[in-house]
């Protein structure tokens, strides 16, 4: 296959799956990115929240049996499209916050966090997220900044009772830790889970849920597997964190909403659990974990 044949392969939409026995929601999505970003395009160009193709991308959520979706923001202009969003349809609900890799890089964090703060007091707005800490991406000479800004957004999510959404990579210890210094929110949610089933026997004993993503369903994801294998049935919380990570068989394709099922699909195979029942055990957590849509 040529390398021209190769993306434009890449490029083409998966089909819509069939609907899943129970509705679901996918916890975790970047649904301006997943629009501002087309199948030959780069992801430069943001679109309305009242564009078609947002509208399109949650019509085919639904199609699929994904009810209900979480639209993230990962800096000042994200959350407040995510806060537009969420009010313009009632199938989202939108968690604000400073990416713990953009933190670092602000000239103003207290400033940016002033911002978070006001669209945290929305009443569509359920999470503070994604926020955390990221030694993959962010090197030490950024992580002090990283570090105050996921204290504030702990701090935001307490202050006003909402679900705290963290990005963790490579930096479990530490983020157990602040949490464990601050004082954890009544929810958190350990977004895209990235450790170990030492890591996640933890999460569960802490009770923290869990939320797993397209990449367990890879072949080199040994280690989520067992994660998900220990995840107490009532922490588990499935995501596509799209337009990244799509479920095989569609890994390395755009991914969307509508995908989230095929993740689901596989944890019921791995897990030897009824579909319908592990489909109902999500729901009941989604709900749980960010309140009734």
């Amino acid at each position: 296959m040529s390398k021209r044949t190769e993306r434009a392969a890449k490029e083409q939409r998966p089909p819509v799956p069939s609907p899943l026995p129970v509705p679901i929601a996918d916890s975790h999505c970047h649904l301006d990115i997943v629009a501002g970003w087309g199948w030959d395009t780069d992801r430069t160009s943001v679109v309305e929240p009242t564009h078609p193709d947002v509208a399109r991308e949650l019509d085919d959520a639904h199609a699929a049996g994904v009810a209900r979706v979480v639209q993230v923001g990962i800096d000042v202009p994200s959350s407040e499209w995510a806060v537009a969003l969420a009010e313009h349809d009632s199938r989202v609900v939108a968690a604000v916050a400073l990416h713990p890799n953009d933190a670092p890089k602000l000239d103003d964090l207290d400033g940016a966090l002033a911002e978070i703060e006001k669209l945290a007091q929305r009443p569509r707005v359920r999470a503070l997220g994604e926020t955390g800490m990221d030694y993959y991406r962010t090197d030490e000479t950024g992580r002090a900044q990283q570090e105050r800004s996921f204290r504030a957004h702990i701090a935001m999510a307490k202050q006003y009772d909402k679900t705290l959404v963290i990005h963790d990579r490579d930096a479990h210890d530490d983020v157990l830790r602040i949490l464990a210094e601050e004082g954890a929110p009544d929810r958190v949610v350990l977004h895209c889970f990235s450790g170990d089933a030492v890591f996640a026997r933890e999460c569960g004993r802490r009770g923290y849920f869990m939320s797993f993503a397209g990449n367990v369903t890879f072949g080199n994801a040994s280690m989520l597997r067992e994660a998900v294998a220990v995840c107490p049935e009532e922490l588990l919380l499935v995501e596509t964190d799209a337009p990244f990570m799509a479920p095989v068989p569609w890994r390395g394709r755009k991914n969307g909403p509508f995908l989230v099922g095929e993740t689901v699909r596989f944890l019921a195979n791995h897990l030897d659990r009824d579909l319908e029942s592990l489909c109902a055990t999500v729901d009941a957590n989604t709900t749980t974990a960010f309140g009734d849509w």
